[in-house]
């Protein structure tokens, strides 16, 4: 009964897999050939189709596997070899029989999990995680465009706080920015910075907090028994709610808040980049023909457009619950919606962040040339490989989806890391 778009191949070979790990604890009441069938598909790639969409996150992703669970008996339909095709004509092309039937107890072990929020969110979480260090990199190129004050980011201010998330990211910018000439002391250019500039360790902090109460959650979850009833051994079977997603529908609304605040904070330095009477001289737009030229006016209001459509996704989704079954099932947890708005968040994220590294580069180059600092030098000169400088208007979005196919490769922070040591 699911419905809407097919999850990605990836998204479904993490469900198979975590759906054989939680059969493999041996709490399920399922036959070893069953779970062996499940393993073998997955080996050779023969990948349910699952529509995203029907899960109310409890009892477990039941709509969602359920297709995955007609796959073993040649029904629905998978991806082989590329193409969508019936189960059953994928079988026959890979030289495998169907199961010819589940026994007692079987159906339900396939389905009652939550399998399909964890792989999600799981997905989400990681590529996260990365984008919390690309974004210490965005802010770190944009503090140096717009001569930023280094003393906000002194180990003493962020010690004295005790919040190790901010702790982190006050490195990182230091270690980004380490022997900078683009960077002011406090009295210098001016007293203090804006909050986007100032804060930055603060905010990006912050979500580095989240996204670690996160993983934790995550990290429980694929290794737990989410199926109901349990069985501990010939005399002992409990019924339970460890299908209910609640635990993970929280942890992943609090994902959508954290990488939110990632593009939240990125814009508003876009923002800054290109006004005319908050960037520090630079001109209008980051265009060296203001008046002729509209610069990089309209990326930021693609920005702004991205940041905004967050702020509706963001909306928990663990606080609504819709009565099921007659009204046994009488609090759901949605945690799978909360998983899939926590995926088209980080797609925005990037989005914003790849936008603001192209404008930092824009505005670096309209300054007279200083020294960057260790860890921005090499983004910024591997990001003068994709991207060009802009002298007058011309096609914006080819360079938008460079940067962004950029920053999902994590391609940036591999070469940054490789160059001045792990970011934290």
């Amino acid at each position: 009964c699911g419905v809407g778009r097919h999850l990605n191949e990836e998204t479904v070979r993490g469900i198979m897999l975590l759906r054989i790990n939680a059969l493999a604890k041996g709490f399920s009441g399922i036959r070893l050939k069953t779970v062996e069938q499940l393993l073998l598909y997955l080996n050779e790639n023969i990948i349910p189709a699952i529509p995203e969409q029907g899960s109310l996150g409890a009892s477990g992703d039941l709509a969602p596997l359920a297709h995955m669970g007609l796959s073993l008996l040649g029904e629905g339909e998978v991806y082989y070899q590329g193409k969508l095709m019936k189960t059953i004509d994928a079988l026959n092309f890979a030289g495998i029989k169907p199961l010819p039937e589940l026994e007692a107890k079987e159906g339900l072990s396939l389905i009652n999990g939550t399998q399909v929020m964890t792989a999600i969110g799981a997905f989400a979480l990681f590529d996260g995680l990365d984008l919390l260090k690309t974004a210490d990199i965005a802010g770190s190129l944009t503090l140096e465009a717009l001569l930023g004050i280094r003393d906000a980011f002194d180990p003493e201010i962020h010690d004295a706080r005790g919040q190790k998330g901010q702790i982190k990211a006050a490195k990182n910018i230091r270690e980004l920015t380490k022997e900078s000439t683009y960077l002011t002391y406090q009295g210098e250019a001016r007293v203090q910075d804006a909050y986007s500039l100032r804060c930055m360790a603060q905010v990006h902090g912050a979500s580095r907090d989240a996204l670690d109460y996160v993983l934790e959650k995550v990290e429980i979850e694929m290794n737990a028994a989410t199926d109901n009833p349990l069985l501990f051994d010939d005399d002992l079977v409990i019924s339970g709610g460890n299908f209910h997603g609640e635990v993970l529908a929280q942890a992943f609304d609090f994902l959508k808040i954290a990488l939110s605040e990632i593009a939240n904070i990125s814009e508003r330095r876009i923002e800054r980049l290109v006004n005319p009477a908050l960037n520090c001289g630079l001109p209008a737009f980051l265009t060296p023909n203001p008046g002729l030229n509209s610069g990089l006016m309209i990326v930021q209001y693609s920005a702004a457009s991205l940041v905004s459509e967050n702020k509706v996704l963001a909306h928990p989704a663990s606080v609504d619950s819709i009565p099921s079954s007659g009204n046994q099932e009488d609090h759901v947890s949605m945690g799978t919606i909360a998983a899939r708005q926590a995926r088209d968040i980080l797609t925005n994220a990037q989005k914003v962040v790849a936008m603001e590294l192209f404008a930092a580069c824009q505005a670096l180059d309209l300054r007279s040339p200083k020294e960057l600092g260790k860890g921005t030098k090499v983004a910024y000169n591997l990001i003068r490989g994709y991207l060009p400088f802009i002298e007058n208007d011309e096609i914006m979005y080819p360079y938008l989806n460079k940067a962004e196919a950029l920053v999902r490769s994590g391609v940036l922070v591999k070469k940054v890391e490789a160059a001045i040591g792990r970011l934290e």
